[in-house]
């Protein structure tokens, strides 16, 4: 099984925007934004934030990555990225005892980086290149000042200035947008830089290139993100809020399934069986979680064969089928022996709404109904089946699910 790892390097200390990655664009940081569309990908099995900042590290794990403490010889200004990316690609795979195949580097300074963006550049590296990146269409005419040096003036650096090609005359420019880089990771251990052997260009759409490396380039994202934020005009919803809970705070785990461990998408085939997609973040974290002596449910509405398909590959009992939430976690509880104000449950949907009003701890998933979040004592910045379970997890177990 190929492992990607994307690896997103966040220092602390920035010159021209102080505390840049945990600056909110769209009221979400920076950091956190990179982490949850790095988790909202198909193709990558783990995110990994690397970081000199405790504040950053916080961030990273309370949006569901890991976080790798970043040595302070490799902190500095001068730093390069490689340098922070093979410091956390060696530590996650002596962390977990495994090999990764393909690494990649994010840059959470890229606020309008997708999941898609990230989903297609690993995709260029599985089938075949050794490294690739997002780039976007570029049609203007670079110049460059040689006054200082030469006494010149301005001189044309992709054109003559003494012909001026029309747009569709001219060879299509692509320009690097610094988002997102994938790489085979045995080349790029022994190159040491990120485009070494083939490097395929994957087009990106250049409304959302920005790079932020000054205030007037955060306020400009801050302008952009309503209008490229989900549905335009309205900016994402609060991240958290409230407090999250630890491991003192909770005796059990109850996670609701469609829209909470899958995005609430059916694929339907010619034979009528149902197919959906989870992630493979929250199977550890459940793995985790049960590790750790949590008791673990999940509770459906929906009575189907791929709800306790999952369950036995989880290794954790389900309750499918059922009308009655609420009378059913009740007494769930009840067998248990949990309190059910000791207990933490997930949803998505207004059926969950019974559940949270029952315990302690109601959480809803990123995208949930809009009822359900006001309901939530703590929002994840992951969507359903994008890594929300994973995320909850590293909440409740901090460093004990980093290290397990």
């Amino acid at each position: 099984m190929t492992t990607v790892l994307a690896v997103i390097p966040a220092r602390g200390g920035s010159k021209g925007v102080p505390g840049k990655n945990l600056a909110p664009v769209g009221e979400v940081p920076l950091v956190t934004r990179a982490v949850r569309e790095c988790l909202g990908a198909r193709l990558t099995g783990a995110v990994v934030v690397s970081t000199d900042d405790p504040g950053i590290a916080a961030a990273a794990r309370a949006a569901g990555a890991e976080s790798v403490e970043r040595p302070v010889e490799i902190s500095g200004d001068t730093a390069a990225s490689e340098a922070a990316l093979l410091h956390a690609l060696d530590t996650y795979e002596e962390r977990h005892e495994t090999t990764v195949d393909v690494v990649l580097l994010v840059q959470c300074t890229s606020p309008f980086l997708t999941r898609d963006d990230v989903d297609k550049v690993t995709a260029a590296v599985l089938d075949g290149a050794d490294t690739a990146l997002t780039v976007a269409p570029f049609h203007g005419f670079l110049w460059r000042d040689a006054a200082q040096r030469h006494g010149a003036g301005g001189h044309g650096v992709n054109h003559d200035k003494a012909y001026r090609p029309r747009r569709q005359d001219r060879p299509e420019d692509l320009l690097e947008t610094g988002a997102v880089y994938a790489m085979r990771a045995d080349g790029f251990r022994s190159e040491r830089h990120r485009f070494f052997g083939r490097t395929e260009l994957v087009r990106t759409d250049p409304a959302r290139v920005l790079e932020i490396d000054d205030p007037h380039d955060l306020a400009r994202a801050r302008a952009l993100a309503p209008l490229l934020d989900g549905v335009p005009g309205s900016p994402p919803p609060p991240l958290v809020h409230g407090a999250l809970p630890r491991r003192d705070d909770i005796d059990a785990v109850v996670l609701d399934f469609d829209g909470t461990q899958t995005d609430d998408r059916v694929l339907i085939d010619s034979e009528g069986r149902e197919l959906v997609a989870v992630h493979r973040g929250d199977g550890l974290g459940i793995a985790a979680l049960r590790r750790a002596g949590l008791p673990l449910l999940i509770l459906s509405t929906e009575q189907n064969p791929v709800v306790a398909a999952r369950a036995r590959k989880l290794r954790i009992p389900v309750l499918h089928g059922i009308d009655r939430k609420d009378l059913a976690l009740k007494q769930w509880c009840e067998e248990q022996g949990v309190a059910p104000e000791r207990v933490l449950y997930a949803g998505n949907d207004v059926n969950d709404l019974p559940c949270f009003g029952l315990v302690g701890w109601p959480v809803a998933v990123a995208g949930a109904h809009d009822i359900v979040r006001a309901a939530a004592r703590a929002v994840t910045s992951a969507p359903g089946g994008a890594g929300a379970i994973r995320e909850i997890a590293s909440w409740i177990l901090g460093k004990e699910l980093r290290t397990s």
